[in-house]
């Protein structure tokens, strides 16, 4: 193939949802920074917990799944988001932050862009503070997110968390009233505020999260 036209497939390539995670600034204070999110909502059971990646859904509460195969990236716990959308890995495409057509917010697994038929990209919005800043989803009318009681819903943690101690109680969701949460209910759900925390790092913390 020539040289030409590989350069004409560049942007379909770049097109394809979850292909490539942008290397951009992600100092604090800066909209593209890196961060970690914590849950805030007063005098409920899901207040100060962490937001953690695992078996491709999110959870407040445990811990989250990493994978790195080289020395220099070392699996981590915590769960940092860079790009407003994106995981903070180092894999080749990088894995993007979606909602799917049940309004779980979920990420793309490591080499694959594939998301549901129906779920939607966004927009997700990072918003940098002073000590906290803010993320939210303001995609299909929601308000932000919400934390739902899980039955069998943890059944994708586990089977990433093989060994682990205990799987998180809440799974989370975009805010969105015809969501199909574990319980049945929405109702059930609780809603909290994303708070960021920035995370100052010019690499990625993680090689891939599973």
């Amino acid at each position: 193939m020539k040289f030409s036209a590989l350069l004409a497939l560049a942007p379909l390539v770049a097109a394809i949802p979850g292909s490539k995670q942008p290397k951009q600034n992600k100092q604090a204070g800066d909209s593209n920074a890196a961060f970690s999110v914590i849950s805030a909502r007063s005098a409920s059971p899901v207040h100060l917990l962490p937001l953690n990646a695992g078996g491709t859904y999110f959870w407040l509460g445990g811990n989250a799944h990493t994978y790195s195969p080289i020395p220099g990236i070392p699996d981590t716990n915590q769960t940092v988001i860079a790009n407003s959308h994106f995981l903070d890995v180092e894999v080749p495409g990088g894995q993007a932050i979606y909602v799917d057509n049940k309004g779980a917010l979920r990420f793309t697994s490591p080499h694959s862009g594939y998301e549901p038929a129906g779920s939607s990209d966004g927009p997700f919005v990072y918003t940098p503070g002073s000590s906290f800043g803010h993320w939210s989803y303001n995609g299909q009318g929601s308000s932000g997110f919400m934390a739902c009681p899980t039955t069998n819903g943890t059944a994708g943690y586990r089977r990433s968390r093989r060994g682990a101690a205990a799987a998180p109680k809440w799974q989370v969701y975009a805010a969105l009233q015809n969501a199909t949460v574990p319980s049945g209910n929405v109702n059930d759900c609780l809603g909290f505020d994303a708070l960021a925390v920035a995370v100052n790092t010019t690499t990625p913390v993680a090689w891939e999260y599973l």
